[in-house]
């Protein structure tokens, strides 16, 4: 085979779609396909030589394509890279309009997605193209100012989730991500260390380039390398990433980024990473991420809900993880699922069960992805799995050993059993014999309770996923077959009228396994073999059952179908259709019956089809509801044995309506009789099997059609419509016959052939041999017979009704639409689609643009007469007859925009049918796909349906037909009706014409003239209807073409000035409010689609050539040759001719635009529509044209708000595009520091980039040091290292000169001489300060890049005229105005980059006493304005030239002149700025510091909140990362110093620490005490600024103040508490949270013992609550540390016996707690010491009357901690009964009637052992004996009240 399809195509293919093989036109193919090869690399290749990329490579690329659907990649290696390399250089082209660039992405993105079928040493691709195009499209400098408009980038939130995933999978970022993955494989070897050079130095961790960095990491560097090439690749970065990691203790928002990058170099290079040292971090971090609540009240800081990790990732790397010689990690996740297993019960319920249940969903779905890998999977060039690190079968149970319990617990999971069901899927692949039992013993009970239908259909979809498992059994589980007819027989009384879901699902039950097993009777081979195996044996004898389980099923769904007849179900007054519900019982219904049929032996069969016709002809049924099902069901019968079916059915329904119609007034009857009907509908379904059946009854069949086609009722001749449609689509389609599990069915004998051997056995992709049905010369034959007898009367009554000649009533010309319509869609196939003349000149093109002809399987015979165009004439004769005389005829109207439709898409299949069918065909595959196998190993029927959906694919891929003369006229037609009078019947037309257009070749340029012919003011005869009908068609529909958006010059210059022009049309009102709404659509719409269009369409010379090497190719050869120089030189010249052409284009319509805005008459809205429109035309390679700048400059003082808010964003970008370039050179750092860099990673503060932070003394103060000053703007740059050329602005001398008048531009000029004055600053000042929204405005970004481009570019031309108005609105309190001075400051100082030192030094005199003042005058409305314009103005500034600045914030922020609300502003502002500055002022901090700390003990809160936030921002630099040197700012551990020395009074004293500082600053100082307290208070809200914030915790200093806060946390969750308190509680919260490195848990510990030693119960109380968060939180860190278990052991062990009884408890639950998540196991030793606790003696009770102690004695106190030792060990195991749990409660039930407080925890712990047993007790009871039983029975039953 291979061999012979190679010499016809002359290559090897690289991997076609095997389906192709097995349609039964399947010969023909090959040259086929290579003809259409030859055809693309033709015209591609010529296209790109000639350099038009539109229409030429669009076009052809987009046949590619197709061809990949079509066939897949069915061309040779040599072609492959071509292509590859072609789209690679299309892609990347610099200036590429975005929406070809998407396009040609997601072409290359197919071509690649193989990866086995190209090495790298095929391929190689260039990395940096894909950089610098990601880079430009996503860190875009202009889009901000809309210069830049990328598509769907802005994704708007819908309601639909749906809606809203397929508008961010087609957003551009997502396409590039895919690409840059795609192509990271084929990235040279020196890629990587490339890729560390080029991004290391954006590593700053205090930087949002560090996100960037990370990013960028995670999505280029490639992980897949042969081992010898590791060196190159990642060893590279391994340590250096792992090690950052490892040190990052608060989840910044790059850690997810990074764990990615970990995940998928784990898949990659399984078995050459040691990831052991690092396995408890990486399962602790885990656990971490999925915020899983512990303890009670926990404060959950919201970064680590949103920065989290992606689970798809993280179970990846466990799965990469896995196996080897250790296997570790399976440790590791044992302890991980034993940890959470509890969270995955029923009953548990909160937003981490989501995160929860997609690990357990997906982690075996990747282990099974990862055996496949290493076992069956094809070998390739790509390094296999060493086999030392292949996953062993030991390593395999385990794995499902440790997930068997969650999954188990899952199934009844509150999220549905969705995921369960898939978890048990892929784990039953690996280890049936482990899985399907524990969930088969949850079927068979939920099979027979009645009252937890929510139990039986989690189970049932449970083993739908395992049928497959189930039934191969296989060497480990043979025993699987025998439960299938158990389960079949108990899954029966499912099918229940009353419970849909129940019956939906038992429907699917039984169609999956009767899909898998033949239902055939072989008892009998009992006696006739002998060489059975006892298995074989029992299936045999088994399988007698089945008819019975067929007959019983019938019973069931006759039952339903009885009890949900129209009359049963409905009143007289409701609708007659079927319910939404109704109608998918009936698809449930008929699919399982019709694959029960499919699958019977004859003998089942044939009784099966007797009791069906019996039911179906004794009854009459009505036939809406009880009638389709029952048809159904005979349909499913005739379809499986057309012939024996056929022989009972068609005489019979044939005689009873002959015999009914047999009077003559039947046929005249409005209403007829049921039983008529119910014939008509079971003959119409019976019919839909194999077109040769049916001839021997063509006479019955075609006498009833002439009988019944004429029948006056309306409900009759639709029925006999359908009929006629059924026989002709049976006849005249190509379709499978046969569908059953086995080629050839299942009547053989017994002696040759046993079905029980093919239960659960896929389908053989090589032997499929699938029974085809294409249609014979006899059946072609009947097929245009019955059209010449039915049809062409039909059609000549309608043309001769339209001509005028004869009269018909509406309810005729609706009969016979009817009929024509059913004619055409049964026999439309067989028609040749219409034909005719193309319409040229739409597009000019050097490349041939004709369509692609595939072959269907269908010869058409041109000698007779094509119907298609007969029906195409008379309809369209008709259509205009209607429309003349009588519109209101919706009716047929309708029926003739159908009838449109089918004539030129309908080719024998419907779009949205086969995409429903696509769809349903990739459920079943997944829900009974092997994954582990692979290799296309699904049952036949799926894979016979999947080559019939390839067929399907083939009628229906008709993107890019020629657009001809006959389908202009029928799209005239529709737009016709499209602007008609009804609503509806504009409707049903526009959805029709814009399926049209979308897919006839650039016939929207024919069209889009027609519809603005309507929109055109001059016309005074367009009626409303039409308008609004025009305006639906610019709009379009949500999934097909805008015609106002479409992506090109041309269109888009007629549409936008006729939209807005249509604002002066008669037929415009804006009264009506549905016209106003279209506009707004329509604006918004295209405000929303736009994306810039290129004016730049250069083909670049690499392109070029590689299109000459795809036509110099062979193999097929290309059918054009290489084009003439002539034609090439026409091509360089047209391209020019091209890019002039777009720039004019672009100028003429904004000119277009303008001219619209100067109509005085245009109404407000249009007017807004046009600037809208302006506003999109602003792009970052052409200036705007001066008349428009001119525009959106005197808009800045326009009346209405939103064209000032328009203007203003305008001209930010305006101002952009006339900044003049500056010249950068590059310096060498090592010269600026005098310090040779060293070897090796050294990061942060060092000798060599001391030079770029801001040292007081040697600030620049004069003009000749400002000059030769080396300003770094960037904060980053040179934290981490330096990049390889580091540039910075050349001196001022080598700069362009300021603007001057003489040296301006017109555009310049305009805006300058705005600008200059006073009048129009004056009015735009007042403007700017008006208020928009009562408390809502914010400092406005929009605005700040306004002021920051008219200073940057004029420098300070504008300052004279704005400063008197600056000074007014700093003086002004109001907040409308503070923000507006505010916003002008920040421009101004961002602005002033290039000032000369005259200039600034001028601008910072007049500045700092105006900010003072406006500083002083600061309100609760303009703090956070005045931060947001202190930090924009630092942001990426260098501090030195800032230093005026800064300096004035530094002076005393805390003067305490305008209260402490004043004084909290100043901070606010100062952090605003130092934190922009970042590692870059160490000089600043420090001078901070001291000036904070001697204030740290203010009195006011406010002030005291601040400073705490400060506080962390000062430190936040003093960070332990690798690689990097202590900072020179701030340290921790110095001020923890201090601070201590301080809080010496509190730690030492014993008394209770109360707040009774007295607010006001009374008498004298204070003493120490209440200082520091106050202090305290500070110091508290530092540290919980700093728990979110920074990037790791200072653990050894929090240690230091633990003590102090245990004493001070109270117990009880109670808010009365005050400030200090509280905040106390929070703080411990957080830090137990925290996460610890390995070497501090020992820290930790030793000071958690010492407090428990201490003499306040609160503290030893608050210790064990610490003590849980903290194990949980650290779990697997503190697991790998022997030490650290034992002591944690025996703290609580010691807590337990605590004097105070609330500890004793809380120890109790904390020990529960720990062996619940298995971090203390439950062994022997801890047994007896409990046991012997228990049996401590209690002293004798002392009479009465004396007096009684209050102190426990210590003896009862022993005893008590042992009853709660053993009740923490009972209630560890809510939900089972492990071995010893037993005795355990009978030492227990022993302390029943001891003296409190021992006898309340007895009680507690068994009504808690009570609760949570109490659902599976029936399971649990097995565990104890007999006498226990009867012990606990007696426990836990109430006594009785009355006893």
């Amino acid at each position: 085979m291979k061999k012979e399809q190679a010499e016809i195509l002359g290559f090897v293919p690289q991997k076609e779609i095997v389906y192709n093989k097995l349609l039964p036109y399947a010969e023909k193919l090959d040259r086929e396909s290579n003809d259409i090869l030859a055809q693309i690399k033709g015209n591609l290749g010529r296209a790109v030589q000639l350099r038009e990329l539109w229409p030429g490579v669009l076009l052809w690329t987009r046949k590619l394509s197709t061809y990949l659907r079509l066939y897949g990649r069915k061309f040779s290696k040599e072609d492959h890279v071509l292509f590859i390399k072609l789209l690679y250089e299309l892609v990347t082209i610099p200036k590429l309009d975005v929406s070809m660039m998407q396009s040609f992405a997601r072409l290359l993105i197919n071509l690649l997605k193989k990866k086995e079928l190209l090495s790298q040493d095929d391929l190689e691709l260039p990395w940096r193209p894909l950089y610098d195009l990601y880079e430009s499209i996503l860190y875009s400098k202009t889009e901000h100012l809309g210069l830049n408009w990328f598509p769907n980038y802005r994704a708007e939130a819908s309601t639909k989730q749906k809606m809203l995933s397929i508008v961010r999978k087609r957003s551009v970022e997502n396409v590039l991500k895919t690409l840059v993955k795609s192509c990271r494989l084929y990235f040279p070897e020196s890629a990587t260390q490339e890729m560390l050079d080029e991004w290391r130095p954006l590593l700053c961790p205090f930087d949002v380039t560090m996100q960037k960095a990370i990013g960028y990491f995670e999505l280029f560097l490639p992980t897949i390398m042969p081992p010898e090439q590791h060196h190159k690749g990642f060893k590279l970065w391994f340590d250096e990433m792992m090690d950052l990691w490892v040190s990052v203790q608060n989840l910044p928002a790059w850690e997810g980024n990074l764990v990615n990058l970990f995940a998928r170099l784990a898949n990659d290079n399984i078995g050459y990473v040691n990831w052991d040292p690092y396995i408890p971090k990486i399962f602790t971090r885990i656990l971490r991420s999925f915020n899983l609540p512990v303890g009670t009240s926990q404060m959950v800081i919201p970064r680590y809900l949103t920065n989290s990790y992606d689970i798809g990732h993280v179970v990846l790397w466990i799965s990469s993880m896995l196996g080897g010689p250790q296997n570790q990690v399976q440790k590791q996740l044992n302890g991980l699922f034993s940890s959470i297993a509890s969270f995955y019960h029923p009953s548990n319920n909160g937003r981490w069960l989501m995160k929860l249940m997609k690990l357990l969903q997906r982690l075996p779905a990747s282990v099974v992805r990862r055996l496949h890998r290493e076992r069956y999977k094809k070998p390739c060039w790509i390094t296999p799995v060493p086999a030392s690190h292949r996953l062993t079968d030991q390593d395999v149970t385990d794995f499902v050993e440790s997930m068997k319990q969650p999954v188990l617990m899952a199934m009844f999971s509150k999220t549905g059993s969705m995921d369960a069901a898939q978890a048990l899927q892929n784990l039953a692949l690996m280890r049936p014999e482990l899985v399907i039992p524990p969930v088969l013993e949850k079927t068979y009970p939920a099979m027979e309770t009645l009252t937890e239908p929510h139990q039986l259909t989690a189970t049932l979809s449970c083993m739908i996923g395992m049928a497959r498992s189930l039934l191969s059994g296989g060497r480990h589980y043979p025993e699987g077959p025998a439960h299938v007819l158990p389960l079949l027989m108990r899954a029966l009384p499912g099918v229940d009228p009353n419970d849909f879901s129940k019956c939906m699902i038992t429907f699917q039950f039984i169609a999956t396994f009767t899909t898998l097993v033949p239902l055939v009777d072989c008892s009998s081979a009992l006696h006739e073999k002998n060489d059975l195996t006892e298995m074989e044996r029992e299936l045999c004898s088994a399988s007698a059952e089945f008819e019975d389980f067929v007959l019983q099923f019938m019973d069931r769904c006759f039952a339903l179908i009885d009890s949900s007849t129209l009359e049963q179900t409905r009143e007289e007054t409701e609708t007659e259709k079927m319910t939404h519900l109704e109608s998918l019982v009936e698809l449930g219904l008929s699919s399982t019956f019709s694959t029960i049929l499919t699958q019977c032996s004859m003998e089942i069969f044939k009784v099966a089809l007797e009791k069906v016709f019996n039911f179906a002809t004794t009854n009459i049924f009505e036939t809406r509801v009880a009638g389709r099902m029952v048809a159904d069901m005979c349909r499913a019968a005739a379809k499986s044995h057309p012939a024996e079916s056929l022989r009972l059915f068609v005489p019979h329904c044939c005689n009873a309506i002959t015999h009914l119609t047999a009077n003559e007034d039947v046929s005249n009857e409005e209403e007829l009789d049921k039983e008529l009907l119910w014939n008509l509908q079971l003959l119409s379904e019976v019919t839909r099997v194999d077109g040769e059946k049916l001839l021997p009854y063509r006479t019955q069949l075609v006498q009833t059609l002439q009988l019944t086609l004429r029948l006056r009722c309306k409900q009759g001749y639709s029925l006999a419509c359908n009929l006629l449609h059924h026989i002709l689509r049976s006849t005249a389609l190509t379709y499978p016959t046969d569908y059953c599990s086995v080629p050839g069915g299942f009547n053989r004998p017994l002696q040759e052939y046993l079905p029980i051997k093919d239960w659960g056995r896929p389908g053989d992709l090589w032997n499929l041999e699938i029974q085809w049905h294409v249609p014979s010369t006899e059946e072609t034959a009947f097929v245009f017979y019955v059209l010449d007898l039915l049809l062409q009367p039909e059609l000549q009554r309608l043309q001769k009704y339209a001509q005028g000649e004869q009269e018909m009533s509406r309810d005729d010309v609706l009969q016979s639409l009817c009929i024509v319509q059913h004619c055409l869609l049964g026999a439309g196939s067989m028609l040749p689609p219409l034909d005719g003349p193309t319409i040229t000149g739409l597009v000019p093109s050097m490349v041939s643009l004709e369509e692609t002809k595939l072959y269907i399987g269908v010869d058409y015979d041109k000698s007779r007469e094509n119907y298609r165009e007969a029906i195409c004439k008379v309809m369209r004769q008709l259509l205009h007859y209607i429309l003349e005389h009588s519109e209101d005829d919706t009716k047929s109207l309708f029926a003739i925009i159908k009838i449109i439709s089918d004539l030129m898409h309908f080719r024998g299949s419907h779009k949205h049918e086969f995409d429903s069918r696509w769809k349903s065909f990739t459920l079943v595959k997944k829900s009974i796909e092997n994954r582990l196998h692979g290799k296309k190993q699904h049952i036949r029927a799926l894979l016979i349906d999947r080559v019939l959906l390839q067929h399907e694919l083939r009628k229906l891929l008709v993107e890019g037909c020629e657009y001809k003369t006959v389908h202009q006229d029928l799209l005239r037609d529709l737009l016709r009706l499209s602007t008609s009078t009804y609503s509806q019947v504009r409707s049903k037309a526009q959805n029709v014409l814009f399926t049209a257009l979308g897919t006839y070749n650039f016939c929207c340029r024919d069209i889009t003239p027609r519809v603005l012919e309507l929109l055109e003011p001059t016309r005074t005869d367009v009626t409303q209807q039409q308008f609004k009908g025009a305006l639906y068609c610019l709009l379009g529909n949500h999934c097909g073409v805008c015609l106002a958006n479409l992506h090109d010059w041309e269109c888009i210059a007629q549409t936008w000035p006729a939209i807005v022009r249509s604002g002066l049309s008669s037929a415009m009102s804006l009264e009506k409010p549905s016209i106003v709404r279209l506009f707004d659509d329509l604006a918004d719409k295209v405000h929303r689609q736009y994306e810039t269009i290129g004016i730049d369409f250069t083909v670049p010379e690499s392109a070029v050539l590689l299109g000459q090497r795809i036509t110099d190719s062979s193999q097929p050869t290309p059918h054009i040759g290489t084009p003439t120089e002539q034609e090439l030189e026409q091509g360089l010249a047209l391209q020019q001719d091209k890019n002039k052409e777009a720039v004019q284009k672009y100028e003429k319509l904004v000119r277009d635009l303008l001219e619209c805005l100067d109509d005085r008459d245009l109404p407000w809205k249009f007017e807004h529509i046009a600037i809208g429109f302006l506003s999109l035309l602003l792009r970052d390679d052409y200036p705007l044209p001066a008349p428009a700048v001119l525009f959106f400059v005197q808009s800045l003082n326009h009346d209405a708000l939103v064209v000032r808010k328009m203007a203003i964003a305008a001209m930010a970008g305006i101002l952009k595009q006339l900044k003049r370039p500056r010249k950068k050179i590059p310096v060498s750092p090592c010269d600026m520091s005098g310090v040779t860099e060293p070897e090796g990673l050294v990061a942060g503060d060092r000798p060599g980039n001391d030079w770029l932070q801001y040292h007081g003394d040697s600030l620049p103060s004069t003009q000749q040091d400002w000059d030769n000053f080396c300003f770094v703007e960037k904060t980053h740059w040179g934290y981490y290292c330096w990049p390889k050329k580091l540039m910075v602005y050349a001196p001022a001398a080598e700069q362009p000169k300021d603007l001057s008048a003489e040296n301006m531009n017109e555009r310049e000029r305009i805006i300058c001489d705005h600008f200059t004055d006073p009048v129009f600053i004056k009015q735009l000042i007042e403007f700017l300060s008006l208020e928009d929204r009562k408390g809502k405005d914010k400092f406005n970004p929009r605005r700040f890049c306004l002021f920051k481009g008219l200073f940057r570019n004029y420098s300070d031309a504008f300052l004279p005229i704005l400063k008197p108005h600056m000074e007014r609105l700093a003086n002004d309190s109001h907040e409308s105005t503070q923000r507006c001075v505010a916003e002008i400051i920040a421009g101004l100082v961002r602005g002033s980059k290039h000032w000369s030192f005259s200039k600034v030094e001028a601008l910072w005199k007049f500045l700092i006493p105006l900010m003072r003042r406006a500083l002083s005058n600061i309100t609760v409305e303009t703090y956070a304005d005045w931060g947001t314009c202190v930090a924009t103005a630092c942001e990426s500034r260098d501090p030195r030239k800032l230093h005026w600045l800064l300096e004035m914030l530094m002076e005393c922020p805390l003067s305490g002149e305008g209260g402490s609300f004043v004084d909290a502003c100043h901070l606010y502002v100062l952090q605003g700025g130092l934190a922009q500055q970042e590692w870059r002022v160490p000089e600043l901090l420090h001078r901070l510091l001291s000036y904070l700390e001697p204030k740290l003990t203010q009195v006011y809160k406010n002030v005291r909140e601040r400073i705490g936030s400060v506080l962390t921002y000062i430190f936040m630099i003093d960070v332990s990362l690798p690689y990097t040197q202590p900072t020179k700012s701030p340290h921790i551990a110095e001020f923890t110093e201090r601070i201590l020395s301080q809080l010496k009074p509190l730690i030492e004293g014993d008394e209770e620490i109360q707040n009774h500082v007295v607010e006001e600053n009374g008498v004298g100082e204070q003493d120490e005490r209440t200082q520091a307290i106050r202090l305290l208070k500070t110091v508290l809200k530092w540290l919980m600024a700093s728990a979110g914030r920074s990037f790791s915790t200072a653990v050894p200093q929090q240690l230091q103040l633990l003590p102090l806060l245990f004493k001070i946390a109270p117990v009880e969750n109670d808010d009365s508490y005050d400030e200090l308190k509280r905040d106390a509680k929070t703080c411990l919260s957080l830090m137990s949270q925290g996460l610890l490195y390995p070497e501090q848990i020992p820290m930790v510990l030793k000071v958690l013992h010492e407090i428990a030693g201490s003499s306040s119960w609160h503290a030893r109380f608050s210790v064990l609550t610490y003590l849980q968060i903290m194990v949980f939180y650290n779990l697997f860190t503190i697991l790998s540390n022997e030490q650290a278990v034992q002591d944690v052991r025996a703290l609580v062990i010691r807590l337990l016996e605590d004097e105070q009884l609330e500890v004793r408890e809380m120890a109790a639950t904390t020990l529960s707690g720990f062996l619940q998540c298995n971090f203390l196991a439950m062994d022997a030793s801890m047994q007896t010491h409990f046991e012997a606790l228990c049996k401590t003696k209690l002293p004798k009770k002392r009479k009465r009357g004396s007096v009684v102690d209050t102190i426990p004695s210590v003896d009862l106190v022993r005893r008590h901690a042992g009853v709660l030792g053993l009740s923490a060990c009972i209630l560890s195991s809510p939900y089972d009964v492990p071995t010893w749990m037993p005795q355990l409660l009978m030492d227990l039930s022993a302390h029943l009637n001891d003296t409190q407080p021992i006898e309340m925890t007895v009680k507690k712990t068994l009504s808690n052992f009570r609760r949570t047993h109490h659902d599976n007790w029936l399971e649990h009871k097995q565990q104890f004996t007999d006498d226990q039983l009867v012990v606990l029975t007696d426990l836990l039953v109430s006594p009785c009240y009355y006893a």
